[in-house]
Parts: structure tokens; sequence; C-alpha cells
């Protein structure tokens, strides 16, 4: 349902766009100050090896980007997305909590059934919460408003001052205070985000509002299969192996599906896909070396590089940080380019994508080497890394989602956009297997293995990148932008619209 256009307004904007935005902010805040602290928490209270906390920290990743595509769907069919996000804030809260009961520690410790039961509600209560709440942002806009491009602005503005608030806030207080403090703050974040939705959902003016009305028992029934769900989340992030075999046979099935409905296509439409599957087969390769970041290189930043002090966690604001200075920048580069016919085409962005973080980890390694084997990586080659990890960011998150959005025919446009986002979440575990194999043979990690690790996986992907970059007139061929028309698009759904700004939605990788 799209809000009536004559609702009280703000600064030109609908007073529900900035209860959306605070909203927002404070679950990021919340997500991501968790995300910093969670590497640290399994390898210095949990106690599990390096290598096995990388792939734990890949499968919760990966499950926090399958369980939109079912909270998706459930709101757009049953719920609406205003009771899907106040569903998933209140589990996120609960989560966040429980992460704060730390107990003595050691895998022996009881409490740790606790861990991961927070690890579940978190995963499942993003799962209704990470997509609805964009999607409530346009529908506060006619489909034709000229200003919702500026409204998606805004609010992942808010995604990212919440990231890199919470980053520092959170882990500041985790690693110098204890991880209660840390993980404690994310909970609090998280409540002030469902208080700010609570008290303002009047602002939304209908947005989000149920397709269909629901008896009560109905509605009883959707939510008690999905808190029940919990417990089989519970009991799949502790057996990381069979996440992997269902990623793997899950994802055959759905390419079977797409490539069998395709070739029912006209030629252009079926090229198209194939296009698509191109695009989207490159999302784990560049996902699994930038979610590093949570993962293997935090623990690096902790242990090998010249901090000065500074807790490593807070690192972690780096990105988004770097995501609201460059943002605006790339925007406008992109309609500069286009301007003067000179845009690189989407496939040639994501192999500058790749180029970029497959050069980040280069340059990382030739910086850790430059001072000698035992000497400690000086810290500029942190900030050298994360900054070519985002600029890349910006050349693959948004376009891609306008890709699929693009491309699609409309018959097909949610099939695609959840097959990029469980390619997504197949990078975040690809990100586990990396971070595991910088373990080494017995799990602890060492600097020159962990150099080594990313050496390797720098110059496969600039390799990739390259490969990608000769090919791309030939897939940029296969799109058939000369035939496209309005009327085929799938691009009037709600998620291609932060795109459109050039900003990011990773998470929505901020998300």
């Amino acid at each position: 349902m799209v809000a009536a256009s004559k609702e009280p307004e703000f600064l030109g904007h609908p007073k529900g766009l900035y209860m959306l935005f605070f909203a927002e902010m404070w679950e990021r805040f919340s997500y991501y100050g968790m995300r910093a602290l969670l590497i640290f928490y399994l390898t210095k209270h949990w106690l599990f090896d390096d290598g096995k906390s990388n792939l734990i920290y890949g499968a919760y990743g990966s499950l926090v980007y399958i369980t939109p595509l079912l909270g998706g769907y459930l709101a757009d069919r049953y719920l609406g997305q205003r009771k899907a996000v106040m569903f998933g804030a209140v589990l996120l809260t609960i989560g966040h909590f429980m992460m704060a009961f730390e107990g003595s520690g050691g895998q022996s410790d009881p409490t740790i059934n606790i861990f991961w039961l927070a690890l579940s509600f978190i995963i499942v209560g993003s799962g209704f919460l990470k997509a609805n709440i964009s999607v409530m942002v346009g529908q506060l806009y006619p489909l034709t408003d000229p200003r919702r491009d500026g409204a998606y602005t805004i609010f992942y503005m808010g995604v990212n001052v919440g990231a890199a608030i919470g980053t520092i806030f959170a882990g500041y207080l985790g690693e110098t205070y204890g991880w209660k403090y840390g993980f404690g703050s994310a909970g609090v974040g998280m409540l002030l985000g469902l208080v700010v939705f609570i008290l303002g959902k009047k602002t939304l003016n209908g947005a989000g509002e149920a397709p269909v009305a629901l008896s009560g028992n109905k509605q009883g029934l959707i939510y008690g299969i999905s808190v029940a769900s919990i417990g089989v989340i519970w009991a799949l992030i502790q057996y990381q192996s069979v996440i992997q075999n269902l990623l793997i046979i899950s994802g055959v099935l759905l390419l079977l599906y797409v490539l069998y409905e395709a070739f029912k296509l006209e030629p252009h439409a079926r090229d198209r896909i194939f296009a698509i599957l191109f695009l989207i087969a490159l999302n784990p390769i560049f996902w699994g070396l930038f979610e590093q970041g949570g993962g293997s290189l935090n623990l690096y930043t902790d242990r090998f590089v010249d901090r000065s002090g500074v807790p490593a966690s807070l690192f972690q604001s780096i990105n988004p940080i770097y995501i609201i200075l460059l943002a605006p920048l790339f925007a406008w580069l992109w309609t500069m380019l286009g301007k003067k016919g000179l845009e690189p085409s989407a496939p040639a962005k994501f192999g500058l994508a790749l180029l970029q973080v497959g050069a980040a980890f280069l340059v990382f390694v030739l910086g850790a080497h430059s001072v000698g084997p035992a000497a400690m990586t000086p810290v500029v080659f942190v900030f050298l890394i994360y900054l070519l990890q985002t600029t890349g960011e910006l050349c693959l998150s948004p376009v891609g989602l306008s890709a699929m959005n693009r491309l699609a025919p409309r018959f097909m446009a949610s099939l695609i956009m959840g097959a990029w986002f469980y390619m997504t979440a197949v990078g975040q575990f690809v990100a586990g297997k990396i971070g595991e194999a910088t373990g080494g043979e017995g799990g602890e990690m060492s600097k020159e293995g962990t150099l080594s690790i990313y050496n390797q996986i720098g110059w496969i992907t600039v390799a990739i990148g390259v490969a990608v970059l000769l090919v791309s007139p030939l897939v940029k061929k296969l799109m058939h932008l000369d035939t496209l028309k309005d009327s085929e698009l799938a691009g009037q759904s709600q998620l291609a619209e932060p795109q459109a700004a050039g900003i990011d939605t990773t998470g929505e990788s901020k998300a």
C-alpha cells in the first residue's frame, strides 16, 4: 500500500521517512556493534580456534542473508511490512540482550547454548526486518514522485551512521570493560529502534499495512511457526557443514529453475537472464573477500597491526564512514560519465569491483611485508584495504541490485532479487571458509600464513576481475538494453530505488 501524497511533511519529506531513518539507524547500531565483537567473542571467550570461529562467523552471515527471503514473502502475502518489522524488531531486541549472558566462557560452559539461541533470535529477527523496512521507505511516496531517490539517500545515510557509531560504541565497551557491556549496549540500541518504530508508526500514514485482513488465529500461526524456526536455526548454526550442503543443493535447484524459466522466454529476455546469472555468479567472490573485514581481518588487526592501543573492533567503523563520504561522490561520478557517454556498463563495474577488492588484499600484503616478518603491520594499510574494499563495494552492490531489477522479466522480479541475496548469502559462507583457511592446519592464525592466503585470494580475484572486464562487452550485448521497454521492466519494485541514487545497500550490507 502506498501512502497518500498529502501526509504531514518535514524538510520536504514525509515525517515517516525520519522515523524510519532513526529506527533503522538504531537497528544498524545494534547489528554492527555486535558484529564488530563477534569474532573476538568466539575466540577469546568461547575459546574456539581461529579457523572454527571464522567458519561460525560465515555461517551466521549466510543465514542472516537467507532469512529475509522468507520474511519478505510473509510480509508481501500476509503480514504487511509494518507488522513484520515490529515482530522482527522484538526478536532482535531479545537476541541482542541475550548476547550479554556470557557465563564463565569456554565451550564446556552450558551458557554457550544461550549464545547459540541469541544468534538464532537475531537471524530470524533480521529476516523479518532487514528488507521490509527498506520497502516501507518507497511506500511513503507515489511511484512517480521525484523525491524517492533523495529519500533513499537520507535513509541509507542513517544505515551507515548507525553502523559507524554502533561499531565504535559497542566495540569500545566490549573490548575495554567486558563483553556484556558491549553486547548490552547493542541491545539498548535495538530497544531504542523498537521504541522509535512503535511511537512513530502513525507517521507511516498507512504504509506497510497487510495486503489482506488476517484473522487472529492465522496471524498467531505465522508468528508461532516463525518462533519455532528459531529452534531450527539454533541447530543449523552449530553444524556449519549442514549449512554448506544446504547452500549447494538449494543453489543448484535455484539455478535449474531459473534456466527452466529462461528457456521459455523470447530470445532477448532469455539472453538477459544469462547476463543476470553471470553477474550473480560473481557475488560470492566479492563478498567472500569483503567479509574478511569482520572475520580474519578483524583478528589480524587485533594481533599483528600497530594500533597504538586502539581496540581492534573500532576499525570496523572505517567502511561505513567511507560509505558516508564516498557514496555521493560515486552517484555524481556515474551521472557525469553517463552524460558524456563514458559510464562503464554493469558488467564492467563488476570487473572493476573485483579488481579493487583483490587489489585491496595485495596492497595489504605488500604493506605488511614492507616492515619485515617480525614487525607489526602499519595501521595505514588497514585504512587502505578498507578504502579499496569500499570503492569496490560501491561499484558492485548498488549497481548489481539495479541490474537485477532492470533486467528481470516482471513475473520473475522477486525470484531474481531472491537469487541475488541468496548468492550474497553464499558469499558470506565463502568468507567463513576463507577465514577458516587463515587458521592453518592447527586452527590458529599466524601472520605469514594469513598473508599467504590473502596474497592468493588477491591475485585470483584480480585475475577474475580482468577476465570480467574482457568479456563485459559480450555480457552487455546479452542485456539488450536497446530493446528494453518500460512494460517489460521488473524495475518498478521498491527495491530498485536506493540503487538509482547510487547508495550502498549491503547491509542492507549495511542492511
